[in-house]
């Protein structure tokens, strides 16, 4: 017979159930989350078990009506809905994103203080043996530093071949960090550690030679988008990573599917953010006409919507996934 405590347990999940149904048909399917859909249908199959349960017991007649009902509801909703691909994607940026990017907050963290530590190493190792400088620095930009003048300034007369270049250039990058988590992370740490050290040698450069005040005005701007990209990429690198070294209950099979695919969503996301970077960086970041002052505000505003956007955006209505927990 089917106690009163297995009946209470079971209520709570299909109330869950029926407030998802009830979104959708607010909604529509699109707006729910990917973690949304997940449960959807793990609810669902929970409760066609249930049903199961309760067509077995003559005590559970009137709640197996009640349940019933609602999977029909269910079934329909979910074998019936479609999302279209641009809904999906704006669904994706609007919803989806910024949650991936605050459940994989400490593992972003970790690839910043990777480059940070190599930040910090290539500058006091310039510093400690300003030849250092050289293993880094190409000669013609040593050179261009030397006579106080900004290796960017060429990018200027360029600025629509310069802007789809970098654009490349960064997303090759992206990908190439994202893709070398697949080497047990140590590639995508290498990655991040060596472009350190390479922002390191380079602000030491410039400070040594009076050029601080050029260089991160040049990179503010864009800095603030193109930066976190690459450490949102680190991030997706050392979630495979992870995935690989660190499976728990599941296999290492199934823990690396898992894993890879949040990577790689992690990592597509990046797409949009590096290609407005590249933008800016091709028309404003190396513009003479646009004074220092102008740049860092610019920067400031940036940064204001995009870690609000990254931090904020869709903290309501997002569910726990505790009732999923079946």
């Amino acid at each position: 017979m089917i106690s009163a405590h297995w009946l209470e347990k079971r209520q709570s999940h299909w109330n869950r159930l029926e407030h998802l149904l009830d979104h959708v048909q607010k909604q529509g399917l699109r707006s729910l989350s990917r973690q949304e859909l997940q449960q959807l249908g793990l609810l669902y199959r929970q409760a066609a078990a249930d049903l199961s349960a309760l067509r077995e017991d003559p005590s559970g007649k009137s709640y197996a009506r009640t349940l019933n009902l609602l999977l029909a509801r269910a079934h329909n909703t979910i074998y019936t809905g479609r999302k279209s691909s641009s809904g999906g994607i704006v669904s994706f940026f609007r919803v989806e994103y910024p949650r991936l990017f605050r459940r994989n907050f400490r593992l972003i963290t970790l690839a910043f203080l990777l480059f940070a530590a190599g930040g910090l190493a290539g500058a006091l190792l310039t510093l400690s043996r300003p030849e250092f400088m050289r293993l880094y620095v190409n000669p013609q930009m040593m050179e261009t530093i030397e006579r106080h003048k900004m290796w960017t300034d060429s990018i200027v007369s360029i600025k629509p071949a310069a802007s789809s270049g970098i654009m490349t250039n960064n997303i090759s990058v992206a990908f190439l960090t994202f893709a070398m988590g697949i080497s047990a992370g140590l590639g995508t740490i290498a990655i991040l550690v060596n472009n350190g050290v390479m922002i390191g040698v380079l602000g030491v450069a410039c400070w040594l030679n009076n050029m601080s005040l050029p260089l991160w005005s040049f990179v503010a701007a864009h800095g603030v988008l193109e930066l976190p990209a690459i450490f949102i990429a680190g991030a997706a690198g050392l979630r495979i990573a992870q995935g690989m070294l660190f499976p728990g209950l599941l296999s290492r099979g199934d823990s690396l599917a898992k894993s890879g695919g949040e990577a790689v969503r992690l990592v597509l996301g990046t797409i949009p953010i590096l290609i407005v970077a590249g933008c800016i960086e091709a028309f404003i970041s190396p513009s003479p006409e646009v004074p220092w002052q102008m740049k860092f505000t610019l920067a400031a505003a940036i940064a204001v919507i995009f870690f609000g956007y990254l931090f904020f955006a869709a903290r309501e209505d997002s569910p726990s996934l505790s009732a999923a927990k079946l």
